[in-house]
């Protein structure tokens, strides 16, 4: 399911989408610095962009990696194929994934063809230990998870399902409420919403303790921490400012992929049709917000800030 028919969409504005002509000529100007990696949109299905082949070519090229968020339908060429294509380039692909049941997933996703959807997921894995057992590189395969009311009491099976298909790591984010709807689905809006997370933190710490990968690791669990009641969710430094550059459909940059950060009320810093990605980089605008954006009630209160306060 793509952003334009997600329940979870902004629906501010149509997607716009950066040509690979100037995909490319931002990496070309980045050629001597200390990039590492790729992100293609994780606003969107990114395995619909046109470009994303010859972007797979150009990271090839310059020894860098990519990291993918796709909605798991792995359009038009199915799973295997996109994983010949990105598990030997990609440091993670995420897939979203919100139900370990079709009757959530129903809710959660409509549309989605939840069987399919695993099936999809065990021929991408395949891939990707095809290639380890052959002595290869290969990306880490994780599930991203919303928690939302929708599907809070199945997070523990969503861990045990991603062991039992080899997917390396659960990384679970709260609910962004864009617009008022979303409201009711938040996990931090009372104190019995709270309690119900506090709760499926327990399992889902439980379930990847007790049901181990098929390699006989640990599958990696992230973002799962418990609320105490009357006080906040511990935040950490954010994982994005003065690490990750974000540029919008537009060509605009924006410090981090919150709706703040894209909207412009964290500042407003030129566009790379304009501007080299190292002098916005490096601009008074830039690393004043570095320096001082738990200034901003967003940021200080940003729930995209690694729970648990790390």
């Amino acid at each position: 399911m793509c952003r334009e028919h997600s329940p979870l969409a902004t629906g501010r504005d149509k997607p716009r989408r950066l040509t690979i002509d100037f995909v490319a000529s931002v990496l070309g100007e980045r050629a001597d610095s200390p990039l590492e990696e790729v992100i293609p949109s994780t606003m969107g299905e990114p395995l619909l962009w046109p470009g994303i082949d010859r972007l797979a070519e150009l990271c090839s090229e310059r020894n860098l990696l990519l990291n993918v968020t796709t909605n798991g339908t792995f359009p038009d060429r199915g799973a295997t194929s996109w994983a010949k294509l990105l598990a030997p380039i990609a440091s993670d692909v995420k897939v979203s994934w919100n139900a370990a049941s079709a009757a959530t997933a129903a809710r959660v996703a409509p549309g989605l063809d939840f069987a399919r959807a695993i099936e999809a997921v065990r021929d991408f894995v395949g891939v990707r230990d095809e290639l380890r057992a052959r002595g290869q590189r290969a990306c880490r395969v994780s599930f991203q998870v919303t928690a939302q009311e929708a599907n809070v009491a199945e997070l523990p099976r969503i861990v045990e399902l991603a062991a039992q298909l080899g997917i390396e790591r659960v990384k679970v984010n709260q609910l962004q409420v864009h617009f008022s709807a979303l409201m009711e689905q938040d996990l931090r809006r009372h104190p019995a919403a709270r309690e119900r997370w506090n709760e499926a933190v327990g399992a889902m710490c439980a379930a990847a303790q007790t049901h181990p990968l098929p390699s006989g690791r640990t599958l990696l669990l992230e973002n799962a921490e418990p609320w105490r009641e009357g006080a906040p969710p511990a935040r950490g430094p954010c994982p994005f400012l003065d690490r990750e550059a974000w540029v919008l459909g537009d060509g605009r940059f924006a410090p981090c992929p919150a709706p703040a950060g894209q909207d412009g009320k964290l500042g407003v810093f030129g566009s790379l049709a304009e501007h080299g990605m190292g002098e916005i980089w490096l601009s008074h605008e830039y690393r004043a917000l570095v320096r001082g954006y738990l200034a901003h009630a967003t940021c200080s209160n940003c729930a995209l800030r690694r729970a648990g306060g790390r």
